[in-house]
Order: structure tokens, then C-alpha cells, then sequence
């Protein structure tokens, strides 16, 4: 099944207590590509400004990811985020922000890419979010990301998204933060009265809950890694895995959901080992596999 994102291309400067990556190549959209071309091909849409100083053909080269929806805007400058980490590294700071090409129209999605089957839309404004749900033609799997920023800024817009899509991705604080409840098991069945299928709730080291509109409910720990370098993007690989093994399989049923998150855990896992993209763009299918089954052993009991 064909898989649709769209999501932002970044050039990022993080800081954390392993070190310090200036100018480097991030974004919703690449981390969640790099890791969904693991299992499915992807159709990427995106936008960066004249600035860009990222060759994506060349981040991109040998995974089926095809970039016929990426727009080089002339006049507009790429979007840029400085971010640090302390402690348990479990949250990002955000230094500085310039949204530049994500504060203006969003790209046009290709006629070629309007049939997709399953989308992501990344985490951007859900009124964003919406035009570009807009140009595609009938989709059979939603999933969307959100933040703390949107739904304190665009409530209301994110609700008109909600009641869209068939999944929504947000880690804990945020589930709160929507629902202002503080159990998460209550947050998750607001959202789901909010018109998502199906909610998945990150919760950084410690892993991810699913909880869908039929009863199920699946709770997976993260992947046990001694150093963490760099967790941005994790979150996105994470979506990424999983909606690439969604597309991969081209069925949403409990078990697919499982096996998909087991996939994301495992994935963004390795997108922490280095910074930017050099975790997961030094690994193999086989390497997944190897510590995808390593999961399976240590959370059977």
C-alpha cells in the first residue's frame, strides 16, 4: 500500500550533555521517512527555502523514498530549530525557533501522490494539516502528530482535525494537556471521543500505549539502551517504522498495531545512538530484526 507524508524539513543545532551538532539535517518528515523506507516505499512532501544547504536526493539515496513532492520555495528560508537536552535527556528545550516555509501555504501534494492509502501528517498546524488532507483524494488510514504549541494555540482547528483522522500520535504531557486529565488511560478515551480510531501515547524511555476505540489497549516499554546521544526524531522514526510496517502489511488490526509499534520502539532506538540522522542511516533491515526479537524476549512473560 502506497504511504503519504508530509511534515518538515529542518536544519537543527542540538545540544546535549554527549555533545554539540550544528546546522544539521532534521525535521518531522526526514526522520519519519528515513525509518517508514525500512519497510514501505514513501511519497515525501515537503518544502524548504533557497537556504536549504541539504541535498535530500543524496540523504535519500538507495531507499525507495520518492521526493516528487518536495518544493524548493524561492524567496522563503528552510525552517530552524535549536534544541538541548539535560537530565534524562526524557524532554526538549527549544532555544530558538524560525518557522520561516512552515508559517506560509503548505507544498502542493503531486497528482501522482493524491491516491495514497495510508498518510502521515507530521507534526505542523492543524489547519495545515487540513489542506493538505484536502488535496488527496480518498485516503484508507489517517495518523497525525501534534505539540504542546498547537494545542494551546489552534485547539480548535486540531479538533475540527481529530474528528478526520483515524490516528493521532502525541507523547504523554501532550495527551494531558488536551484532555486535562491527568490518568492516561482518561486522556486516551477523551481523544478517541474526539474521533480518532486509534491514539498512541509516547512516553519517552519508558515506552508507548496504544488504546483504540474497540477496548484494546497495548502497552510496550522502550527499547533497553544503555547512552542516549541525541533523542530528537525519535518520535518521528518511531511513527515513521510503524506506519511503514501499517502500509507494509495494508491492514490496522490490533495485532498489525502491535507488531507496528514493536517495530517504531525498536527503530527509535537506534535514531538516539547518534545525532541527526546517523543513527539510523548506519543500520540494516537485519539489525532491526535482531533487536526487534530481542524486544519480543525481554517483554514476554
Amino acid at each position: 500500500m502506497s504511504l503519504l507524508v508530509t511534515g518538515s524539513i529542518g536544519i537543527d543545532t542540538v545540544k546535549t550533555p554527549y555533545g554539540y551538532s550544528e546546522n544539521c539535517v532534521g525535521g518531522s518528515a526526514i526522520h519519519f521517512s528515513m525509518a517508514a523506507s525500512f519497510f514501505s516505499p514513501v511519497r515525501f512532501v515537503g518544502v524548504v527555502g533557497e537556504d536549504c544547504p541539504f541535498a535530500l536526493q543524496e540523504i535519500f539515496e538507495g531507499r525507495d523514498v520518492d521526493l516528487g513532492g518536495l518544493e524548493f520555495r524561492q524567496g522563503s528560508k528552510t525552517f530552524r530549530w535549536n534544541g538541548s537536552y539535560e537530565g534524562d535527556m526524557n524532554e526538549a528545550k527549544t532555544d530558538a525557533v524560525e518557522l520561516n516555509v512552515l508559517a506560509e501555504n503548505p507544498p502542493e501534494v503531486p497528482d501522482s501522490f493524491k491516491d495514497s492509502d495510508y498518510v502521515f501528517l507530521a507534526n505542523t498546524a492543524p489547519a495545515l494539516q487540513m489542506q493538505l488532507l484536502d488535496q488527496l483524494a480518498r485516503p484508507k488510514f489517517v495518523a497525525a502528530d501534534t505539540m504542546n504549541h498547537w494545542i494551546i494555540t489552534a485547539q480548535d482547528d486540531l479538533k475540527l482535525l481529530l474528528d478526520r483522522i483515524n490516528m493521532l500520535v502525541l507523547n504523554e504531557g501532550e495527551a494531558k494537556l488536551l484532555t486535562g486529565q491527568k490518568n492516561l488511560m482518561s486522556a486516551a478515551q477523551n481523544i478517541l471521543d474526539l474521533g480518532p480510531k486509534v491514539v498512541i501515547i509516547k512516553k519517552g524511555e519508558y515506552g508507548s500505549m496504544m488504546v483504540n476505540s474497540d477496548g484494546d489497549c497495548f502497552i510496550l516499554p522502550g527499547f533497553p539502551t544503555s547512552v542516549v546521544i541525541d533523542p530528537t526524531g525519535a518520535g518521528d522514526s518511531f511513527a515513521g517504522a510503524m506506519m511503514g510496517y501499517l502500509a507494509k502489511a495494508g491492514a490496522v488490526d490490533v495485532i498489525s498495531l502491535r507488531k507496528a509499534i514493536g517495530y517504531g520502539t525498536v527503530v527509535s532506538s537506534f535514531t538516539i545512538s547518534d545525532f541527526s540522522i546517523h543513527g539510523i542511516k548506519a543500520i540494516t533491515m537485519d539489525d532491526i530484526e535482531e533487536r526487534f526479537d530481542t524486544l519480543k524476549k525481554v517483554t514476554q512473560f
